[in-house]
């Protein structure tokens, strides 16, 4: 790569319903990180405050009894406060290069590796998910949904300095269902690159890689929810909540 981007920045997809994912996939993030790394939460709330963030949510009720978030523009559920809220991150960030992950993540290895190399003729990379979507519920009985693309939004890295993604204007973020920002609707292919699936390793969907998992993605349900308690990785997850919990201190020790 000719040159050198300056700017690196990491944000995590923030939903008050998983503070604890949050918890885990923030200090797992830092606890890697080889060098000093903006991380930033990505919180809904803030971008309504701040006049950005404009779609309208409803809650509807569902067969399960607990309300659902309903995207008015999109007419359809999302799971999580930051379904939609993701596609801000080049907006927020400006310039460089920025990495947005789901909030349901745990980094197992050091994610400044993703920016090395990058080619800055692509406007973004992500994992290309080619595995067919099981029908039913995840999390807390949340229907799953199905579209072109399917998890590749979960983890992506924007180059916030290409011209295809100055199409991510404000009225274009608030307007466009999200089944078409997720299919990555203002780019094409070829502004598109691949990151290995090690960096998107979705836990309970994924076929098992022979090489280590970098990033592991409970697409699902999280380790504290009912049913996916002994889910691959749950105890490291359940490990990093409780070291994230203590701080520095290691009591006994």
């Amino acid at each position: 790569m000719e040159g050198l981007m300056l700017g690196e920045s990491i944000w995590l997809g923030w939903d008050q319903r998983e503070a604890s994912a949050f918890a885990v996939a923030r200090s797992t993030c830092r606890q890697h990180l080889t060098r000093p790394i903006p991380i930033y939460g990505l919180i809904l709330d803030d971008l309504q405050k701040a006049g950005l963030y404009k779609r309208p949510i409803e809650y509807r009720p569902s067969a399960a009894d607990k309300p659902v978030m309903w995207d008015v523009v999109s007419d359809a559920p999302q799971s999580t406060e930051h379904a939609n809220s993701r596609f801000f991150v080049p907006l927020l960030a400006k310039t460089g290069w920025a990495l947005f992950c789901d909030g349901d993540v745990i980094f197992r290895s050091n994610a400044a590796r993703l920016f090395d190399g990058l080619d800055r003729n692509k406007a973004l990379y992500c994992v290309n998910h080619k595995h067919a979507q099981k029908p039913g519920t995840k999390m807390d009985g949340q229907v799953q949904q199905a579209y072109t693309r399917k998890n590749s939004s979960s983890v992506m890295i924007f180059n916030c300095d290409h011209p295809a993604n100055r199409a991510l204007t404000l009225d274009v973020l608030n307007t466009t269902p999200g089944r078409m920002l997720h299919r990555f609707c203002w780019l094409t292919d070829s502004d598109i690159g691949e990151l290995d699936q090690s960096w998107n390793y979705l836990i309970g969907e994924t076929a098992p890689i022979e090489k280590p998992v970098n990033i592991g993605h409970f697409t699902l349900g999280i380790p504290d929810m009912p049913g996916y308690r002994d889910c691959e990785f749950a105890d490291e997850w359940r490990s990093s909540l409780n070291d994230w919990a203590r701080g520095s201190r290691n009591i006994g020790a």
